[in-house]
C-alpha cells in the first residue's frame, strides 16, 4: 500500500512535466496521430525512468554517470557480439551519449531511433554483402578461424575490418549446415534412420548458402518492421538493466507475446526459451512435457531452426524469440522438428535435429514425487526416500477462492513424507536439482516439514527495513536424517530452503559448487494502471524490477554466490557460465545481522568432512565420473581457445573427438553416458539408474545415517557411563 501511494504521489508530480495528448486544431490527420504517439512515447519514456530511479531496491540518480552504462547497455542489446556497428560509428554518438539519462527523465529518446537507424542500415549492408559473398565458391580447406564469442572482443575499427569479420560469419554459417548434412548422410541406415532421412529430405530441399541468405532475409524483414513503440521498449529494457538483470520494460504488444511464450511450457514442447548472442537458447525443461519426456532437449541446447511437418525448416538464428516461438508452438499432436546445438557440446557442436509431437503438458507431471529406494550396506539394507522437486507451485487462485483443498507442493511433499514415515525409511533426499524456485510462502511452509517454529528467510527492501519470515508450524513431518540436492540452475526459493536447512545444521546438502546466486524479489508495474492516476489511458506496457533482495537466516546474501554444498560431486555445469554472478549489473552479495535459530546437529561439519573423504574416493573410482571429467576437462580446453575452425575436416575431427569423449570408450555405453553428460549440464532432477549424482548422494546418505548412528551409540554410552558415575 505504500508503495502504491508513493507511485501515485509520483506520478501527481509528474504529470506537470507531461504534454497534453489531444492533437493540434488544423492539423492534417496523418499529423495529429504521429503527434498522438509521440506524446505517448514521451510519457512511456519519462515514467519509466521516474519509476526506476523511485522504485528499484538499487537507489540510482537518472544522471550523466548513468548515461554510458544504458548507452553501452543498448548498444549490447543491438550488437552484442560486435558484427554491425564500428568504433567510428560509436565515436559519432559521443556528444549525445552524456546526457541520456536526463533525457529519459524529460521523456526523450531520440538517440534510440538514430542508432537503431544505423543497426537497420548497416544489417541491410550485411546483407547485401553475402549475396555477393556467395556469388563465389567458399573454401573450407583453408585454415582460418573464427571467434564465436565476440563479447570481449574489441570491434572493427572501420568498415574494412568490419567486412572481414562478415566474410568469417558468413562462411562459418554455411559451414553449420554443411556439417548437419555430413552428419544426417552418415547416420543414415543407423538408429532413427527413417526420422533422419525425412529430416535430410527437407534440409536438402535448399544449398547451405540459401539457407543462410533465407534467414538474413526473413531477420531483415523483420528489423525493418520494428516500429518505434518496439524500437523503445528495447532502449527502456536497456535502462531497466543498469539498475538489475532482472529489470526490463515490456512494450504493449511484449505483453500478450510474453503470455504467449508462458502458455509455451503448457501447449507446445514444454520449454522455457531466451535470446542468447542471436541464438534460441534452452533456459529450463518443464518436467512432464514433450521435450523433458524425449530425453534430447535440454537446458544450455541452443535451437538454430524449426521445421514443421512436411515443410522446409526455418532459421532462427538472431530471431527474435517471440517469433521463434510462435514457430515452435502450433496444434497439439502435431511434430515439430528442432535443429540444436548441444550445449553439452560446448563450441564445437555440430547441429542435430530432435523432432518432438506439441502436446499439452499435464501439470500433474510437474508436481512433487517421491519413490522409495533399497540401499545395500555392509551393515544391512537401508531405505532412502526421494523426493524430487520441480518448483515451488501453489494454485493462488483457489487458495484466494477459499478452496480449503488448493494445489500446493507443501502438502504434496507432506503426504510423501507421510508415507515414507509408515514405510520407516532410513533418510529422506531432497532434490532441488534444476529447481528454478517459485512461491515464496510455500518455500517458507515446506522448509517447516523439517523445522520447529523458526526463522526461514529475511527480505530486505529497498528502504533498508529488515523483516524476517517464520515458519509458523511447531510440528515436525519428518525428523530423520535429511540430504539436500542442489545445482547451479537451483534458484530463489530452492536457496531459501536449501540455505535454512543448512545454516540451522538440519540437512546436508550435496551439489555443484554452488547454487544460481538469485536473491532478489521482483515486482511488476503496469504503467496503463499508473497513467490512470494522471487521467491518461492507453496501452503503456509494464515495467519488472528487483524490488528487495533476501537473505539467509545466518546474515548472509543468497546474491550471486548461492549457497554452497557441504559436499560437492562433478558436474558439467562448473565448465558453463550459469548463474547470477555472469549478469552485468547483478547486485552485489553482502551481509546484515544474523537471526537466531535452532541448530539440529552441531556436529554437521564434522560429520561432513568425513563424509566427504569418503565421497570423493568413491568419484575418482568411477568410471563414469572419469567419463564425465574428460568431458569437463575438454570443454575447458575449448573454452579458453575461444575460437573454432572453419576448415571442415578439422572441425569434424574435434567433433568425433568430443563425442567419442562424451560417449566413453565402450562400445555399446554411448547412449547411456551421453544421457547422464546431457542431464547432468541441464542440472535437472530426476531418479533414473544413469544418474550418477544421485547415485553417489545415495553412497553418501548411506554414510551419513552410519555416521548417526554411531554418534547416537556413542551419546547413548556417554549418557549410560554419566548415570553409572552419579549412582555411585
Amino acid at each position: 500500500m505504500f508503495r502504491k501511494l508513493r507511485n501515485i504521489l509520483l506520478l501527481l508530480l509528474l504529470s506537470a512535466l507531461l504534454l497534453p495528448v489531444s492533437g493540434i486544431e488544423g492539423v492534417v490527420q496523418s499529423a495529429a496521430v504521429s503527434t498522438r504517439d509521440a506524446e505517448k512515447l514521451k510519457m512511456i519514456t519519462s515514467i519509466t525512468g521516474k519509476l526506476l530511479a523511485n522504485n528499484h531496491y538499487r537507489k540510482r540518480v537518472f544522471d550523466s554517470s548513468l548515461s554510458p552504462m544504458i548507452f553501452d547497455e543498448y548498444i549490447k542489446m543491438l550488437d552484442g557480439q560486435k558484427y554491425y556497428f564500428t568504433q567510428e560509428d560509436l565515436a559519432a554518438f559521443e556528444p549525445e551519449k552524456s546526457s541520456i539519462a536526463s533525457e529519459i527523465i524529460l521523456g526523450r529518446a531520440d538517440i534510440a531511433f538514430e542508432i537503431y537507424d544505423l543497426y537497420r542500415k548497416r544489417f541491410s549492408e550485411y546483407h547485401e554483402f553475402a549475396i555477393e559473398l556467395f556469388k563465389q565458391k567458399l573454401d573450407f580447406t583453408a585454415d582460418e578461424y573464427i571467434v564465436p564469442d565476440r563479447r570481449k572482443e574489441p570491434r572493427a575499427k572501420n568498415i574494412a575490418e568490419l567486412k572481414e569479420l562478415w566474410r568469417l560469419k558468413l562462411k562459418s554459417d554455411v559451414l553449420y549446415y554443411r556439417l548437419l548434412k555430413r552428419t544426417l548422410n552418415e547416420n543414415s541406415g543407423k538408429k532413427d534412420g527413417d526420422e533422419t532421412a525425412a529430416v535430410r529430405k527437407l534440409w536438402e530441399s535448399q544449398t547451405p548458402e540459401e539457407k543462410v541468405l533465407k534467414r538474413l532475409r526473413d531477420i531483415q524483414n523483420s528489423i525493418d518492421q520494428q516500429d518505434r513503440m518496439d524500437i523503445l521498449g528495447i532502449y527502456l529494457t536497456a535502462a531497466a538493466q543498469v539498475f538489475g538483470p532482472h529489470s526490463s520494460y515490456y512494450p504493449p504488444k511484449l505483453d500478450e507475446d510474453f503470455e504467449i511464450s508462458m502458455k509455451l511450457s503448457l501447449i507446445g514442447i514444454g520449454a522455457t526459451l531466451t535470446s542468447d548472442d542471436g541464438f534460441i537458447k534452452v533456459v529450463d525443461v518443464v518436467p512432464g512435457g514433450p521435450a523433458d519426456r524425449s530425453g534430447k532437449i535440454h537446458a544450455e541446447d541452443r535451437i538454430i531452426a524449426v521445421a514443421q511437418e512436411n515443410s522446409a525448416p526455418v532459421d532462427v538464428v538472431d530471431m527474435s524469440v517471440t517469433n521463434a516461438v510462435k514457430l515452435i508452438r502450433g496444434p497439439e499432436n502435431t511434430p515439430v522438428t528442432l535443429t540444436i546445438l548441444p550445449g553439452a557440446r560446448g563450441r564445437n557442436a555440430v547441429p542435430e535435429n530432435v523432432t518432438l509431437v506439441r502436446a499439452k503438458v499435464v501439470l500433474k507431471d510437474s508436481e512433487a514425487k517421491g519413490e522409495v529406494r533399497e540401499l545395500k550396506r555392509p551393515e544391512g539394507t537401508l531405505k532412502i526416500g526421494i523426493i524430487s522437486l520441480p518448483s515451488f507451485y501453489m494454485d493462488f487462485e483457489a487458495m484466494r477462492q477459499g478452496d480449503s483443498n488448493y494445489k500446493s507442493c507443501t502438502r504434496d511433499v507432506a503426504a510423501i513424507l507421510d508415507k515414507f514415515n509408515a514405510e520407516k525409511v532410513d533418510a529422506v533426499i531432497l532434490d532441488l536439482r534444476g529447481n528454478g524456485g517459485g512461491s515464496l510462502p510455500e518455500a517458507i511452509s515446506l522448509t517447516g516439514l523439517f523445522l520447529t517454529t523458526g526463522p526461514v528467510v529475511q527480505i530486505r527492501s529497498g528502504s533498508q527495513r529488515i523483516m524476517g519470515q517464520y515458519d509458523e508450524d511447531a510440528s515436525i513431518r519428518y525428523s530423520g536424517p535429511l540430504v539436500v540436492m542442489t545445482s547451479k540452475l537451483s534458484a530463489s526459493a530452492s536457496e531459501i530452503v536449501s540455505g535454512a536447512l543448512r545454516d540451522s545444521k538440519r540437512a546436508l546438502v550435496v551439489g555443484d559448487s554452488r547454487t544460481f546466486g538469485k536473491g532478489t524479489v521482483l515486482d511488476v508495474i503496469q504503467l496503463e494502471r499508473v497513467l490512470r492516476y494522471i487521467t491518461r489511458g492507453f496501452p503503456a506496457g509494464s515495467l519488472k524490477y528487483e524490488s528487495a533482495m533476501f537473505y539467509r537466516i545466518n546474515g548472509e546474501s543468497v546474491q550471486q554466490l548461492g549457497i554452497k554444498p557441504d559436499i560437492q560431486l562433478p558436474s558439467l555445469t562448473e565448465v558453463m557460465e550459469i548463474g547470477e554472478k555472469y549478469g552485468t549489473f547483478s547486485l552485489p552479495w553482502d551481509t546484515i545481522p544474523a537471526l537466531d535459530y535452532a541448530v539440529y546437529q552441531p556436529r554437521l561439519e564434522e560429520i561432513a568432512s568425513r563424509l566427504r573423504g569418503r565421497s570423493e574416493a568413491r568419484v575418482a573410482a568411477s568410471e563414469k565420473f572419469k567419463r564425465l571429467r574428460r568431458e569437463m576437462d575438454y570443454l575447458r580446453e575449448q573454452k579458453e581457445k575461444n575460437r573454432i575452425s572453419l576448415n571442415e575436416e578439422e572441425r569434424y575431427r574435434e567433433y568425433l573427438k568430443q563425442k567419442k569423449l562424451s560417449g566413453g570408450e565402450s562400445a555399446g555405453d554411448e547412449d547411456a553416458i551421453e544421457n547422464v553428460v546431457r542431464r547432468d549440464a541441464a542440472g535437472k532432477h530426476g531418479t533414473r539408474p544413469d544418474d550418477i549424482q544421485l547415485e553417489e548422494t545415495l553412497n553418501i546418505t548411506g554414510d551419513y545415517v552410519e555416521e548417526l548412528k554411531k554418534l547416537d551409540a556413542m551419546q547413548t554410552a556417554s549418557s549410560g557411563l554419566s548415570a553409572a558415575k552419579a549412582a555411585r
